[in-house]
């Protein structure tokens, strides 16, 4: 069973995190999307949200399973069995750190892969922090996040 892991603070998800967890569930046999605590960090949602958020959200993908973690991601990996990390790009700016964090956990445990996947198009500038700032700014989020993250938005 090739378990992969899709690690991210998703604060908020976005529709381009939703787009890589879909493409990732029609590779994978599991997709535990793992969300990351930093206790260093106050996260503009908390972590039951996003997860809460995250299930809704995904709710149509039976092959995923979503948690929370914290520590290096590498070793949640380890304890959850899986083969690969989900890494996913936006632009060609995303590349340069995503390649060298694959490599740091390539040294730290060779036995789990890297795979990058695409965003969609329509997907590649959305980001939490811009959907977090419109947001803020009382603009219109509805096309950059799924409908139950956009509903429980904009009735906080």
């Amino acid at each position: 069973m090739k378990i992969a892991i899709y690690p991210g603070s998703f604060d908020p998800i976005t529709k381009g995190h939703l787009d890589v967890l879909e493409t990732s569930a029609g590779i994978f046999d599991k997709v535990i999307i793992a969300v990351a605590k930093n206790s260093e960090k106050n996260g503009f949602l908390s972590i039951d949200e996003r997860v809460n958020l995250i299930k809704a959200s995904a709710k149509h993908l039976p092959n995923v399973e979503v948690d929370s973690f914290e520590g290096l991601t590498i070793e949640y990996a380890k304890k959850r069995g899986a083969q690969i990390l989900i890494r996913g790009l936006r632009a060609v700016s995303d590349f340069e750190y995503e390649m060298q964090l694959s490599q740091t956990n390539s040294v730290l445990a060779n036995e789990i892969q890297t795979v990058f996947l695409i965003t969609k198009p329509e997907n590649s500038f959305i980001s939490s922090s811009t959907v977090r700032e419109i947001l803020l700014n009382k603009g219109d989020i509805s096309k950059f996040v799924p409908l139950p993250v956009y509903e429980f938005l904009t009735n906080c």
